[in-house]
């Protein structure tokens, strides 16, 4: 299994803007297969701070999910909203 994690940090502005695109995100990405989970994490204290926590099944699903038009579609959304650059992560469960 492989985790994929994403830091977004948009300006404040853009919250809420960032916030309706990354649900969409969150609900395609969920239908695809080899997809175990997709979760989206929103700081309280921070509300242009968001953190994308994926699970799936193997690396070949994660590059699939890299390159579908609905993720491209959203980063390139992204872009002009964010504060820092978009930081996107994979990991292995160790513990």
């Amino acid at each position: 299994m492989i985790h994929v994690m994403a830091s977004i940090v948009v300006r404040p502005e853009h919250a809420a803007a960032a916030k309706g695109l990354l649900l969409q995100l969150a609900e395609t990405s969920r239908g695809e297969a080899g997809r175990l989970a997709y979760e989206l994490f929103q700081r309280p204290d921070a509300p242009q701070a968001f953190q994308t926590v994926e699970h799936l099944r193997s690396q070949g699903d994660v590059d699939t999910h890299m390159v579908t038009p609905h993720v491209g579609a959203a980063i390139a959304a992204a872009m002009p909203m964010l504060a820092t650059p978009l930081a996107v992560h994979g990991f292995a469960k160790i513990a």
